[in-house]
């Protein structure tokens, strides 16, 4: 039997982006989606497509909001998905 362990996504947090808590709050669960991620070149030209079936959050967490550091804000969502394919 295959199992799947969690994937990590990080971002830079932006105003007005609240993409990944919107998705965390689905009532009463997070909806199951296929995400597609992509390596981008210079160019901005995809050189990795990974393509994440039936993903869905299973924690979100944000920055500490510790205001005598002097760091990027970045937040985070693990995904639980039932596999992943990569194509080039």
């Amino acid at each position: 039997m295959k199992t799947f362990g969690a994937l990590t996504l990080k971002r830079g947090t932006f105003s007005g982006d609240n993409d990944f808590f919107s998705w965390w709050e689905g009532d009463p669960m997070p909806e199951k989606r296929n995400v597609t991620i992509l390596l981008l070149n210079a160019l901005g030209d995809p050189v990795v497509v990974w393509k994440v079936r039936n993903a869905f959050p299973t924690k979100v967490t944000s920055t500490d909001l510790n205001a005598t550091n002097n760091e990027v804000a970045v937040e985070s969502i693990e995904l639980a998905h039932e596999g992943i394919r990569i194509e080039n």
